[in-house]
């Protein structure tokens, strides 16, 4: 036997394949992606998901950590079984056997050693909002409702700021525990499309709630709530109770993760 990777130690038999999928999922019944006792989370539903199939302990990995309420299309995952396993029936099964809100999109075997967290180079976020006085019953699970006008001009100017090396203190949860606060955000852009209003963000890695709490912090300036001299500030560092609102669960989604060509 060898050791699962990773800090929780789920043996796999020798003979094993580590497999890669992509999985898009509504988050809006799940406690988050994370395993959390009594709670449902997307991570518990594929695993159990997946150990009826191969009746065997499986422990699967994410390239992103999302919290409950938040949407994937493009989560990338992890994990190993028996390398005598058909990938087709285990790909068809994993599909019949969890929620309806969870779909594998692809399943293929990489190298033993790929880690879909570490070894991701960017991933990127996008956050909707409706900005019109009827919410769409279409997006209400999926997006911020926001009745107060919004200038995307404005926002698109604020989001430039963003881009580049930054300290983001000021824009993480407070029971955030990363020890270095500073990201590099390589796309940071707002778009329009009606009433719609999406924001799209991309960096090596993000701080617990920081694309809801820059998304927040954008409109509070944007609708007059935050001075936009405050929010340039905080971008240099500060503290997490002189920035915006964060922005509610349900608008964010992960919509992808880059690796290295030969991962």
């Amino acid at each position: 036997m060898r050791e699962h990777y990773g800090k929780l130690n789920v043996p796999v038999p020798i003979n094993s394949m580590r497999l890669r999928g992509t999985v898009e999922y509504l988050g809006t019944k799940w406690a988050g992606w994370q395993l959390q006792p009594d709670q449902p989370t997307v991570q518990g539903e594929l695993e159990r998901a997946i150990e009826i199939y191969t009746r065997v302990p499986v422990r699967v990995y994410s390239a992103g950590r999302t919290d409950a309420g938040v949407h994937a299309t493009g989560q990338v995952i992890a994990f190993d079984v028996a390398d005598n396993t058909d990938l087709e029936r285990l790909f068809l099964a994993i599909n019949g056997l969890t929620d309806k809100s969870i779909s594998l999109v692809d399943l293929v075997r990489v190298n033993d050693a790929f880690d879909p967290r570490r070894h991701a180079l960017t991933r990127t976020y996008e956050y909707t909002i409706v900005n019109a006085r009827p919410q769409s019953p279409f997006l209400r699970d999926r997006s911020w409702h926001v009745v107060a006008p919004i200038d995307v001009a404005h926002l698109s100017r604020l989001a430039a700021m963003v881009a580049g090396d930054h300290d983001f203190a000021a824009f993480r949860a407070a029971d955030c525990e990363s020890p270095s606060t500073h990201r590099f955000v390589s796309e940071s852009t707002w778009s329009r499309d009606g009433a719609v209003l999406t924001y799209r963000v991309a960096a090596n890695a993000f701080l617990k709630q920081m694309v809801r709490t820059l998304v927040g912090s954008m409109v509070d300036v944007a609708v007059g709530r935050l001075a936009e001299a405050t929010f340039a500030e905080l971008l240099g560092g500060g503290s997490r109770m002189h920035s915006g609102r964060t922005a509610p669960a349900a608008g964010l989604s992960l919509v992808g993760v880059e690796y290295p060509p030969e991962l």
